[in-house]
């Protein structure tokens, strides 16, 4: 299975790349990364590619909000509490926000869609996406590019040592979850009036 899809990535590598890019992001670029530093991608053209699927991906949720509203209203009522955060976020912060939204748990699907839905520009949103979806795939492309070699063998330990490295995988994914599980409860817990 590995193999195959190593070969998959080989021939078809920038379309799959441009696709990850669009359904979910990092874990694609750190293959792409990965498969920069072995030679079997051109760095530069990786960066472009995913920045495009990024782009794609954001521009899509963004029209789902902006051409969608109702669907949006009824469908995803129970994050209403984060659509409310994403337009404070927007209102008190502005464009960086667009910047700002793919390193952001929770929100990262929701702040394009929350976009949509106000009467932001669609041409000043799409100019400023698409430069934040190419800085995005740099940010996690060039490190793994560079670190290739160290990852590269701290993978290899980890399939020979698999009884090792699956549990901590699962307690470091765990870890993170739990965390960013709570700032979020916290951060969209309602502000109870006390006098009432």
């Amino acid at each position: 299975m590995e193999e195959l899809f190593i070969t998959w990535m080989r021939e078809y590598g920038y379309a799959i790349l441009f696709l990850w890019s669009i359904l979910e992001g990092e874990s694609g670029l750190v293959m792409a990364g990965l498969f920069a530093h072995t030679g079997d991608m051109q760095l530069f053209t990786a960066i472009f590619v995913a920045g495009l699927g990024g782009f794609a991906g954001d521009q899509l949720y963004f029209y789902i909000g902006r051409f969608n509203k109702n669907y949006v209203h009824r469908t995803l009522k129970q994050q209403r509490r984060k659509f409310a955060l994403a337009h404070l976020l927007l209102k008190k912060h502005g464009w960086p926000i667009i910047f700002l939204q793919r390193y952001m748990y929770g929100l990262r699907t929701i702040i394009p869609i929350a976009i949509g839905l106000t009467g932001y520009d669609a041409k000043k949103y799409a100019l400023i996406n698409l430069f934040a979806a190419w800085c995005w795939s740099s940010v996690v492309i060039l490190p793994v590019w560079y670190f290739g070699n160290e990852i590269l063998s701290v993978v290899k330990w980890g399939k020979e040592h698999w009884y090792f490295a699956l549990p901590f995988v699962g307690i470091v994914v765990g870890s993170f979850y739990y965390y960013f599980h709570t700032i979020t409860e916290k951060t969209f817990k309602p502000k109870i009036d006390p006098k009432i």
